[in-house]
């Protein structure tokens, strides 16, 4: 069994990776770490996980083999200074505060797998880049990344965090679409990153994101010209996709529903 702690346990992030590792046969959860909750059970901030666990947050940080940082943007990197890892455990931050720094691996499998399981200490890539990275990945792969590309993305809610704002409020969210961040959207720096490690020159991506009314998930559309006959793309894909469990390839155009409360893309 595999040890593992978390840090910053309290958040959206921590539920879900909660979820995922309560489900994992070899994963034993040694704490979960949380300032403002300790001693809470976590169920009772994570109501789904209620039947699934005993676990309470702990204001303590005890020995893991590997430890998930969930605190939000801008901490991981202090949380470190301050908690130097021990010899032989694996970090993984699920912040922005480490994607492409020395010192770590980037942590997105379908481009890096082999560096991941190597290193100890691995970033986890944002959510719109995620979604972008995985769509351009099999032409970077093949050499056919054009000079431009044309993203609009639709992103939930949960994505903001949890800690409450003026553009999360329901009242707010529900029954309305909004634009932030046009062209400029911190995701851009480490997509190019990707695509330049894998494929050569990265393309100018012309990027809007979009709030939407829901919680969960991303829909990404991605416009370009196509760099081969539709056939030849269309099998660089499914040889990129074929041995990756989690990536899908769907033959009718693809819906939130197919992806949200899985760990499907």
């Amino acid at each position: 069994m595999i040890r593992v702690g978390i840090i910053g346990g309290a958040g959206y992030t921590a539920g879900e990776l909660l979820r995922l590792l309560l489900q994992h046969p070899e994963v034993e959860i040694a704490f979960v770490h949380s300032a403002s909750q300790a001693g809470r059970p976590v169920w009772e901030v994570h109501p789904d996980l209620q039947g699934e666990t005993d676990l309470r947050f702990s204001e303590d940080i005890g020995w893991a083999e590997v430890l998930f940082l969930c605190q939000g943007h801008g901490r991981s990197h202090s949380f470190l200074a301050a908690h130097p890892p021990p010899p032989g455990q694996k970090v993984i931050d699920l912040s922005a505060d480490h994607r492409w720094a020395e010192g770590f691996v980037y942590g997105l499998p379908e481009a890096f797998r082999g560096r991941i399981v190597r290193s100890e200490r691995i970033a986890n890539p944002g959510c719109f880049a995620t979604a972008i990275q995985l769509a351009l990945l099999p032409l970077a792969v093949e050499g056919w990344l054009p000079a431009e590309v044309h993203v609009t993305a639709v992103t939930g809610s949960t994505g903001a965090g949890q800690n409450p704002q003026p553009t999360t409020h329901f009242s707010w969210r529900a029954n309305n679409l909004s634009v932030y961040k046009p062209f400029t959207h911190q995701h851009l720096g480490e997509i190019g990153r990707t695509l330049e490690t894998v494929g050569g020159p990265s393309p100018r991506i012309h990027f809007i994101p979009i709030r939407g009314d829901f919680p969960r998930g991303i829909l990404a559309t991605l416009t370009l010209p196509l760099p081969a006959p539709f056939e030849k793309v269309k099998r660089s894909y499914e040889n990129f996709c074929a041995g990756e469990p989690f990536v899908h390839l769907s033959e009718r155009n693809p819906t939130l529903k197919q992806a949200v409360n899985t760990n499907k893309c």
